[in-house]
């Protein structure tokens, strides 16, 4: 990785320790950036979820690139120049960027527990827009954004009733104020194919 991404950056960086077992692509593949809500409620739960394996062959597990705390800190878990397990399908020319924020914690599939109504704090998406904007200097071909739940469009067995379905990823939630991340970037909506 260039040493621009870890080095002089306005972020944190806190390096996952299989990075190493991440696919290597070039900074040119990335296109699309995905914005996550970690449906956790603190960083520290972020990242003991981030650190565990879920894919033996690899020793790798499921996170993002970038975490946003509640407070608007930045910190950089994955280089842009790793695919990261973030959203089924779709990673190999994205880059995951998780927003600390409970979602559905702790009844993520409970039928009665689909929508949540918490904001998410303006410092937290002021650090988000200047991220997205420092990421599309650094990233030429980065000229898109999504929700994690425009790309990942499957459902589940609800945890209290089996006989009904709910879906599995909703973040980054109804209360993620996409006018305004649209109306401050040069960030256009990603086309599922």
């Amino acid at each position: 990785m260039q040493d621009d991404w870890l080095d002089n950056t306005p972020w944190t960086v806190n390096l996952l320790p299989y990075i190493q077992g991440l696919q290597a692509r070039g900074l040119i593949e990335v296109n699309v950036v995905v914005i996550h809500a970690t449906e956790l409620p603190t960083l520290a739960e972020a990242r003991r979820y981030a650190e565990m394996i879920h894919y033996p062959a690899t020793q790798t597990g499921n996170s993002g690139h970038f975490y946003i705390d509640t407070d608007g800190q930045v910190a950089c878990w994955v280089t842009p120049d790793r695919v990261a397990h973030h959203v089924k399908g779709h990673n190999h020319a994205s880059l995951g960027i998780e927003l600390v924020h409970p979602g559905r914690y702790p009844n993520w599939y409970a039928t009665d527990h689909q929508d949540w109504s918490t904001p998410y704090p303006d410092v937290q998406i002021e650090a988000l827009i200047n991220l997205l904007d420092q990421l599309q200097v650094r990233l030429p071909r980065l000229h898109h954004i999504a929700g994690h739940d425009e790309l990942d469009l499957d459902r589940v067995p609800a945890s209290d009733d089996p006989t009904q379905t709910v879906r599995r990823k909703l973040d980054p939630g109804p209360t993620f104020p996409w006018e305004t991340v649209y109306a401050r970037t040069r960030l256009s909506a990603y086309v599922r194919r």
